[in-house]
């Protein structure tokens, strides 16, 4: 049906009414906007609130709640809304937290920005992606060392539950050399998000990082969406030249927000549930990251996994490791042993190093890695007394250097240790 006429652009506007419910899907009739679009829908009593247009059935348009505890009603008014697909951004974002619509939550006033930004980013030209040639300090001793980032690289970290995947973020945030810092905390505890803030985002750190926050018992709709507005702010810093590093916490909540929406949908479950929209969301989340050669601004991004049940092959691991630049294995064995942080070096990797270091620190890197790896494949037969020390000066000399590798991987939480320092360390002990 037609409604009012829109004073902007004086065309009439087609208002919808709510014809069905069903937990946090709406349908609605006589509504002709494309998927991705925000809606209002106003009940009897004048209430309204937001939905999003996720899909059609026939001349019925799909809407995602986003807000699940609305009172909708049958029958109620569905307006189109023009804020859906675009995100305020500017200076105006560095030292405050906002939710997934933009909404402050620090209660320091309303942000005025001067800029808007595509939610879904822009498709650019591959070609304007820029090779990653220069290092990225991230202030950790064991990643600047044997899994040295570069500017523009995106890196996965993977673990299960509680070995440490924030307070890794954290060590991060605090060392890394960057301009802007975009935080992304989708899907955790509320406790968590104000921890975090607390205690990683603390003195000059926090006046130049911007913070997306949406609590794990928001509805699918805004996870989603709170990760993408992370994006686009990161993606704007980026075209005005900046060095930006963007934090994620943790792109499984953002696919199981996916799978939620998805399933609603009607998409058919495939791998452990997972619907084809939940693992193809991964890439086109990753890939908007890296560097620009046109405005030498570069978005270097961290992804945190979470491995169900500590299988590093769950499907959410797997997709997001053939993505991304690197990827760094948190093991609960080492963090049990008390060494944080908990990286499984020889199972973690960064594909741009060999780029951006020089031979010296890769023939340094490339001992001690050998060394951890002659140690784990022979694990079982040391810990059980099972080898008799001189059978082979391999397994001797990696029973000889453990301690030390392991002196080599800790670091305290409250501790930055910069590259230069980590890669002499390095050489120092494991050099030629």
């Amino acid at each position: 049906m037609l409604g009012a006429i829109d004073p902007a652009g004086f065309q009439p506007r087609r208002i919808g009414r709510l014809v069905s419910f069903d937990g946090q899907m709406l349908e609605a009739t006589g509504l002709k906007e494309p998927v991705g679009a925000n809606v209002r829908v106003i009940d009897a009593d004048g209430h309204g609130a937001l939905a999003e247009v996720v899909g059609f059935k026939g001349d019925r348009t799909l809407l995602m709640a986003l807000d699940a505890d609305a009172p909708h009603s049958a029958g109620a008014r569905v307006e189109p809304d023009r804020r859906g697909t675009m995100v305020d951004v500017g200076e105006a974002l560095l030292g405050r937290i906002v939710d997934a619509l933009g909404n402050p939550l620090d209660g320091m006033g309303p942000i005025v920005t001067q800029h808007r930004w595509p939610l879904a980013g822009t498709r650019g030209n591959p070609l304007d992606r820029s090779r990653v040639t220069q290092p990225f300090d991230m202030g950790v001793r064991a990643i600047n060392a044997l899994l040295t980032a570069g500017v523009g690289q995106r890196i996965a970290i993977a673990a299960g539950s509680g070995v440490g995947k924030s307070v890794l973020m954290g060590q991060m945030i605090k060392g890394a050399e960057a301009d802007v810092i975009v935080v992304g905390l989708i899907g955790e505890r509320s406790r968590e998000v104000s921890d975090f803030i607390e205690t990683k985002l603390k003195g000059d750190v926090r006046k130049k990082a911007a913070v997306v926050a949406v609590p794990a018992d928001h509805p699918p709709i805004l996870r989603l969406r709170a990760a993408m507005r992370a994006t686009a702010i990161a993606e704007y810093f980026r075209a005005q030249g900046k060095r930006v590093l963007l934090l994620i916490d943790s792109l499984t909540r953002v696919a199981h927000a996916q799978r939620e929406i998805g399933l609603s949908l009607g998409e058919p479950p495939t791998i452990k549930g997972y619907p084809p929209s939940a693992l193809g969301l991964i890439p086109r989340l990753i890939e908007r990251a890296g560097a620009d050669s046109r405005t030498g601004g570069s978005i270097t991004a961290l992804y945190t996994v979470l491995a169900d049940g500590g299988d590093t092959e769950d499907p959410i691991v797997d997709t997001a490791r053939a993505i991304v630049d690197g990827h760094i294995i948190l093991s609960r064995a080492l963090a049990e042993q008390g060494v944080f942080p908990a990286i499984d070096v020889g199972k973690s990797l960064s594909r741009v190093m060999s780029d951006i270091i020089d031979r010296p620190h890769a023939d340094a890197a490339r001992t001690l890695r050998r060394l951890w790896s002659v140690y784990e494949e022979n694990r079982d037969l040391i810990l059980m007394g099972a080898y008799r020390e001189g059978s082979d000066p391999s397994i001797d000399a990696a029973i000889a250097h453990m301690p030390l590798i392991q002196q080599f991987i800790r670091q305290d939480q409250d501790e930055t240790i910069d590259l230069n320092s980590a890669v002499t360390t390095l050489v120092q002990h494991f050099g030629a």
